[in-house]
């Protein structure tokens, strides 16, 4: 990569690059197995399972588990992260920003760090609930969730 013969003004290019690279390396997202979300929202997080077999159901019908996935929609606003939370109301920086009941910038929501995710979605859930979801109403209400969790225990 960098060579001793270089100059120093080369070198230094060099080693911002690779500082870059490693700065971009750790903002990125992840895509999640059901189980490994499971897992974390369990084991990190400390949720029930019947709140896990929800919020796994969501996350993958609304990211397929993509934390880095977002969405905008028909009235202008934006979803963001692995629940695909809305800057609406509830993270700010977004173009329809307005309430932020969450105290959290939008742009933390898609890095492969989902606990201000999971902070954000709890508050989301008691607050409206899951019916907050579009995906939960259309693919988790009133369906036997346990698939979601199946085999990760």
């Amino acid at each position: 990569m960098c060579r001793s013969r270089w100059s120093k003004m080369r070198m230094w290019s060099c080693v911002t690059l690779v500082v870059v690279a490693a700065l971009v390396g750790t903002s990125s997202g992840k895509v999640y197995t059901k189980c490994e979300l499971a897992k974390e929202l369990t084991n990190t997080y400390h949720l029930s399972r019947t709140l896990v077999k929800n919020f796994v159901c969501i996350a993958q019908y609304e990211s397929g588990f993509n934390t880095a996935a977002t969405n905008k929609n028909t009235n202008g606003s934006k979803d963001y992260g692995i629940f695909q939370i809305n800057d609406m109301y509830w993270c700010i920086g977004g173009i329809k920003s307005s309430s932020n009941y969450c105290k959290l910038q939008c742009s933390n929501l898609l890095n492969s760090n989902i606990g201000d995710d999971v902070d954000c979605a709890q508050t989301i859930y008691k607050r409206q609930g899951f019916k907050a979801w579009y995906a939960w109403r259309a693919h988790c209400e009133k369906q036997d969730l346990d698939k979601y969790i199946a085999g990760c225990f």
